[in-house]
């Protein structure tokens, strides 16, 4: 990389740091609905100047709902910048959440049982999960309640923002821990009948397989799949939108059955199919808080991890 080009991106990084740390100071002053409706301004705002992003949005709508008009993926190409600034906008005010009655204001839990069900087993739980919504959330929600879930991800390539990140993740008990690393960290956890919450619906450079998602063969993550595997944990999927009552929904479903038997590679394949329809089913019902600009079907076949 050239040295204009270094500088013109820690320009660019320090830029977005301050208007990060800005808005969540705003996200904490301002009465909660009208923050949010602000930040929702703000994402349709993006929409408007960020032509190449919302031609890849209304790109993968297209593909995932061959059965819309081009108006109505317009419309809800829209909608999906829309709610990505609502929802971003709930995480940074997120912040000055103390405990789980602050949560409990502006968030609903459905569906404990199934964690309780799970846990009754004995064995470790994998939370599985999509960047759908307010997402992070789920990992507060988590952490508020006792239970120090492990949480991974991919660091951010500012380390100021990172850092904003990790700390938040880190800030209720949670353990964030990067994508690719402590492996056997979490198969102890696991093992021990700990947590671990995983998002497998993005194409990223990490061990994959193929499956079908909205039609199509996608690059899929098999960590969870391999761990649940290895260890007998539990995998328990959730996930969380923005309901029309201004209320964050978090969803915790029944286990899902992991199958093995005996053909490792095909156990591999089937279990993260099953996996991935679940996000796929979740996605459909909230087609508009999901990330629809993450180029999902990249990788192509025979380019994958393995």
């Amino acid at each position: 990389m050239s040295q204009r080009k270094k500088i013109r991106r820690k320009i660019r990084y320090a830029f977005v740091y301050l208007f990060v740390k800005f808005l969540i100071f705003i996200g904490n002053v301002i009465p909660r609905i009208l923050w949010l409706k602000c930040c929702g301004v703000l994402g349709r705002l993006a929409y408007i100047l960020s032509d190449k992003t919302q031609k890849r949005v209304v790109k993968h709508l297209s593909i995932a709902f061959p059965e819309k008009t081009p108006e109505q993926i317009k419309k809800l190409s829209r909608k999906v910048f829309e709610f990505l600034g609502k929802n971003a906008g709930e995480m940074l005010r997120a912040t000055r959440v103390k405990d789980q009655a602050d949560l409990q204001k502006f968030m609903i839990t459905h569906g404990f049982e199934n964690f309780d069900h799970a846990i009754q087993k004995g064995k470790g739980v994998i939370f599985l999960t999509c960047h759908m919504g307010a997402f992070d959330l789920q990992i507060g929600n988590m952490a508020l309640r006792g239970l120090q879930p492990n949480i991974i991800g991919t660091p951010l390539k500012d380390e100021r923002l990172n850092k904003l990140l990790w700390e938040y993740r880190n800030k209720y008990g949670a353990i964030a821990i990067e994508r690719g690393k402590e492996t056997f960290r979490l198969i102890k956890v696991l093992k021990s009948g700990g947590f671990v919450a995983l998002l497998i619906d993005q194409d990223t450079k990490v061990k994959s397989r193929f499956v079908n998602f909205f039609g199509r063969p996608a690059s899929t993550p098999v960590g969870a799949t391999v761990l649940a595997m290895k260890t007998g944990a539990i995998v328990v999927p959730t996930y969380i939108y923005l309901g029309s009552d201004w209320k964050q929904h978090m969803y915790i479903l029944p286990e899902i059955p992991v199958r093995i038997s005996g053909d490792e590679e095909a156990d591999v394949i089937y279990n993260t199919q099953v996996f991935t329809a679940f996000i796929e089913d979740a996605i459909r019902q909230h087609p508009e808080q999901w990330v629809w600009m993450h180029e999902r079907w990249k990788t192509k076949q025979g380019e994958e991890i393995a």
